[in-house]
């Protein structure tokens, strides 16, 4: 039985690293599906509804009069100053990459570092909403590049689990922004409600996740809100859905608590047990019942709590640090 016990100060630098790359990945696959399903009937856009999902709405009126195109995919892209901005988030994962030099590869250091220049090299003409798509894609990629060189690279120490559940935590969140993206952003009217857009846009939704060859495999013929959000949300074997996300972090905390004989991490398991007995307990037909957006906000909330928890256990954070960490 090993005993060796990473310093705070490192697991919260991997888990924080984590965190950021899957956060830029998840917000170009945002930027992505709005940029290209969100056209009403005259080819207008909403792009305010971007900032709303990300309650940005006071930081994003500080730098711009109203929310046009230009302006929502400058402040999420390029702007430095905006700690969500993809360039923000890809440079805060190589400041922690930087101090975690003695623990991680070379190849993740080259990678992030690369990623990084790439990012700063952009001009405003490069995010113009003709290039957003191929933008995004080239982002994704990166991202992906990232979680791929860490899989095969990362050493398999206590760091690892801080690593994963970082990730996890993160790609949950996401994965309930991005259904609500669908459900309360995109589709123009209930009347839609199952139309051929409605159709279309589930479709774009799941590609965007990289989950629609996934989705075939359990739903071979026929698309509904039911089967896709129900997909997303709840299948136990696809890796981005919430309920896979929770059921691994919930292991891999169990497992880094046994392992290394930790003792914090009890509340975050609580409040997962809490977020793991909703989500299989529940169909999706009962969870649109009872109201989808709503899920999705407490499931926001309580996975707040889970990073809360985590930080005050393993980084040595004061509870107001712990919760403004997460926001």
């Amino acid at each position: 039985m090993t005993t060796y016990s990473l310093l705070s100060r490192y697991a919260e630098a991997i888990f924080w690293m984590a965190r950021y790359v899957e956060r830029a990945e998840n917000l170009a696959r945002i930027l992505d599906v709005h940029e290209s399903f969100s056209r009403d009937m005259r080819g207008g856009q909403n792009w305010g509804a971007i900032v709303q999902l990300y309650a940005d709405e006071e930081p994003f009126a500080e730098r711009h009069d109203e929310a046009s195109t230009e302006a929502v995919l400058e402040f999420y892209i390029l702007d430095e100053a905006h700690s969500g901005s993809i360039v923000q988030l890809v440079k805060s994962a190589r400041e922690n990459a930087r101090s975690l030099r003695p623990l991680i590869s070379t190849e993740m250091w080259i990678n992030l570092n690369t990623f990084y220049n790439r990012m700063r090299a952009l001009r405003p003409e490069d995010v113009a909403e003709e290039r957003i798509a191929r933008l995004c894609g080239a982002i994704k990629e990166s991202c992906q590049s990232h979680t791929g060189i860490t899989e095969g690279t990362f050493y398999r120490d206590e760091g690892w689990y801080f690593y994963q559940l970082g990730r996890l935590i993160e790609r949950a969140d996401q994965t309930t922004r991005l259904v609500d993206v669908k459900y309360h952003l995109l589709l123009p009217s209930p009347e839609d409600l199952g139309s051929n857009l409605d159709i279309r846009q589930w479709n774009a939704l799941l590609r965007s996740a990289a989950g629609y060859h996934a989705f075939r495999r359990v739903h071979p013929s026929g698309m509904s809100p039911a089967k896709a959000s129900g997909f997303l949300l709840l299948n136990p074997l696809f890796p981005r859905s919430v309920a896979a996300c929770i059921a691994s972090m919930d292991s891999t905390l169990n497992n880094l608590r046994a392992l290394y004989r930790l003792r914090g991490g009890a509340d975050a398991l609580e409040v997962l047990d809490e977020l793991r007995a909703v989500y299989h307990d529940r169909s999706i037909d009962s969870i649109l019942e009872r109201g989808l957006h709503e899920l999705l906000d407490w499931t926001q909330l309580r996975l707040i709590d889970v990073g809360a928890a985590l930080g005050h256990d393993f980084f040595g954070y004061e509870p107001e640090q712990a919760q403004a960490q997460d926001l």
